[in-house]
């Protein structure tokens, strides 16, 4: 066979085979391309599915009245919390574990705040408030609504002085907060007497006063007891048996003029001649332990 005649058939054989290598291409890039729409939609997919897991997540974990952790995330904390002390102090090497205070926090004077204005109105309040006390700790703590008006707060690498510096202003704060007011007309002044609300708060330590959650919540709950019998707007430490120390010094501070936390005695921001509130009371950023 003369060259030409070979080139003439080599053409005729390769033609189908050229045209079946380009449908085949074509294919594949299809293919390719329908590949990559699918793992597209797939990635948004799994983004939605994660959203939605994790606003699922806060929901749980959220009380729906005030917006601030429930029960169980403040359960799963505290937990967290104790056995993060546990392993530092066996990381370290010390004698103990690391300091961690329990706040229970306990608001007394809705009764006459529903009386007057409602139950809806009420609930906006404690809502408010919730998030005005959530202002007052770090980013750090955690705070909860344990039930009713009582907040339960976890300080972690915190000690019985630091507890009572956070005591100290979550009781002030509470009686000092603006409560809101959707009136048409000129906003009330603030009460000589406060709000009307006021605040008392059971502190607890670890591991002076328990290195268990039950524990130190039962502990919480007596010094809570003790500050409610005492009239309130007050904070009192678990331990009254504790050796006399500089936190524990701060027990019974309303004895002390110019207290914010006096279960009897003035207002200091409401005496005459009062000084200004003091700068370590002033906001959240300041060193609390």
């Amino acid at each position: 066979m003369s060259t030409p005649l070979l080139l003439q058939a080599l053409a005729a054989l390769s033609a189908p085979a050229l045209a079946g290598a380009a449908v085949f291409g074509l294919r594949l890039r299809r293919a390719d391309g329908a590949a990559a729409d699918r793992e597209a939609r797939l990635r948004e997919r799994v983004a939605e599915l994660e959203a939605r897991c994790a606003e699922l997540e806060r929901t749980a974990s959220c009380d729906p009245l005030t917006g601030v952790w429930n029960y169980r995330h403040l359960q799963l904390t505290l937990d967290r919390e104790i056995e993060r002390a546990r392993r530092a102090e066996q990381a370290d090497q010390q004698d103990g574990p690391h300091p961690l205070a329990v706040l229970l926090l306990d608001i007394a004077g809705f009764d006459r705040v529903i009386a007057e204005h409602g139950r809806a109105r009420a609930d906006a309040i404690l809502r408010d408030l919730a998030q005005r006390l959530g202002m007052e700790i770090r980013r750090s703590d955690t705070l909860g609504r344990y039930s009713g008006e009582v907040f339960l707060i976890v300080l972690p690498d915190t000690g019985a002085a630091g507890a009572a510096h956070v005591a100290e202003r979550l009781v002030w704060s509470v009686r000092r907060h603006l409560l809101l007011d959707w009136s048409s007309g000129p906003r009330e002044g603030r009460r000589q007497q406060g709000n009307g609300l006021t605040a008392a708060v059971g502190v607890a330590v670890l591991p002076e006063d328990g290195t268990h959650a039950a524990v130190l919540l039962r502990a919480a709950d007596r010094a809570l007891a003790d500050a409610r019998d005492a009239g309130g707007d007050c904070w009192r430490e678990a331990a009254s048996s504790r050796p006399l120390s500089g936190s524990a010094a701060e027990r019974d501070r309303s004895e002390n003029p110019g207290s914010l936390s006096p279960c009897a005695g003035e207002d200091p921001l409401t005496s005459p001649g009062a000084s200004p509130l003091p700068a370590t009371l002033a906001g959240p950023s300041d060193v609390l332990s």
